[in-house]
């Protein structure tokens, strides 16, 4: 090939590869823009070197960069957060609550959610007493045996704490006041926090009276009576809907016991199940509480319990005061006749005083030797006597009259009642 023709050879390469390049950047307009012409692409607004921060009431940023943290000098500093350490602070802070019922205080450290703080040995001053620690550090101190009038009390200072910079003032009461204890939940107790074995030891003294008449099968109603039973945590899982369709009217629910060696209060564990199931099922519901109460300040505190634990329900029946030994070694076993009649005078006048019905639940025996049963007349009687016909000679509104009844969706025994209340 000549040099000339070679030379239109390259030429024409060239205008084809023109043309070509020039056909791609067309159709790249088109695909970029519906009216063939080229888009506009947003400009970026520029970052400035400095911007204005704003904080909230807590001391936090306020806006959306999201990398402001890492100018923030502060921000893993807790020193220097001040949200941060106005919650460490709020954890730390204590506070005391103090009540009296009779010449006595009961003071209880509780932290910002009002729960008592244990673990700690807490010490409090007590103007012109003295000193007291919290030695058992369950974050309650009991203090007897003080004259009527006002006093002060200080939470020393203890490390990791904010206690409060002023002392408390209360006033002491001379005398019992039968009245609901607000603050009585702070002293109430689970099974799982106690030596079940050793507390609840509570014996049935109407065992003593029982004879070969003792009837054992659920009784007839008649007009001017109703049959129902009573239960606790040892009749464990019940089912209510059998025991209803079995012909029981009414149940007595224990709602718990004070510990027989250390006056624990403690919530019967199948309390709650109880009483909801039996009211679903239809069963009219009542309660009873185990004392082991060992003066009358102790039985305002029990029947303030129960009253707590029944305030969300309707009751039909009293809720009675259970008073029966505890084998011998309770703590309010070796009670006299006048301090056991008080204690139970005392529970029923705080749960009438509360609105509800009061009752007093013992053995013949009992009625005869351990209580002036005519002082509590007042009050329903509750007889437990375990014979066809019973010998006490007293008046009673209800009569227990077997602790080996047997009934349908209870296993085991069970104490079965009549009740001539009328209801």
């Amino acid at each position: 090939m000549d040099s000339k023709l070679r030379r239109y050879c390259i030429l024409g390469s060239m205008g084809v590869i023109l043309l070509v390049a020039l056909l791609v950047l067309y159709a790249n307009q088109e695909s970029q823009t519906p009216g063939g012409t080229q888009a506009e692409l947003p400009q970026a607004t520029p970052r400035t070197q400095t911007q204005e921060i704003t904080y909230d009431e807590y001391g936090q940023r306020i806006g959306n960069d999201l990398s402001g943290f890492l100018r923030d000098a502060t921000f893993f500093d807790p020193e220097e957060n001040i949200w941060l350490e106005q919650k460490l602070e709020e954890q730390r802070r204590l506070s005391l609550m103090v009540t009296s019922v009779e010449r006595d205080l009961r003071i209880q450290v509780v932290n910002f959610e009002g729960e008592p703080v244990t673990g700690q040995s807490f010490l409090v001053e007590l103007e012109g007493q003295g000193e007291y620690k919290d030695l058992d550090q369950d974050g309650i101190l009991y203090i007897g045996d003080l004259n009527s009038g006002e006093y002060y009390v200080s939470l020393q200072e203890i490390e990791g704490y904010k206690v409060p910079a002023n002392p408390t003032r209360v006033q002491v009461k001379d005398k019992v006041e039968y009245v609901f204890i607000e603050d009585i939940s702070l002293l109430m107790k689970t099974e799982d926090d106690i030596d079940v074995e050793a507390e609840d030891t509570g014996v049935q003294n109407a065992d003593e009276d029982s004879d070969k008449t003792e009837i054992k099968k659920l009784q007839t109603p008649t007009s001017n009576s109703t049959v129902g039973i009573d239960v606790s945590k040892w009749n464990r899982e019940i089912e209510w809907e059998k025991v209803k369709a079995a012909g029981v009217d009414f149940a007595i629910i224990r709602a718990g016991y004070r510990g027989s060696t250390t006056g624990s209060l403690v919530v019967d564990p199948y309390f709650e199940a109880n009483i909801k199931a039996a009211t679903m099922a239809g069963v009219k519901v009542g309660v009873y509480f185990f004392t082991q109460a060992v003066n009358e300040v102790e039985a305002v505190e029990e029947a303030s319990m129960v009253l707590e634990l029944v305030k969300e329900y309707n009751l039909d029946y009293p809720i009675f005061i259970d008073t029966e030994g505890a084998g011998g070694n309770g703590r309010a076993d070796g009670l006299t006749v006048e301090m056991r009649t008080l204690v139970c005078d005392a529970f029923c006048r705080t749960v009438e005083n509360a609105g509800r019905e009061s009752g007093v639940y013992a053995s013949r025996n009992w009625y005869y030797n351990r209580v002036e049963a005519s002082r509590l007349e007042n009050y329903c009687i509750w007889l437990a006597e375990y014979r066809k016909t019973p010998l006490y000679d007293g008046y009673y509104h209800m009569w227990q009259y077997t602790s080996k009844g047997s009934i349908d969706g209870i296993e085991g025994n069970v104490d079965m009642n009549i009740s001539y209340m009328g209801r």
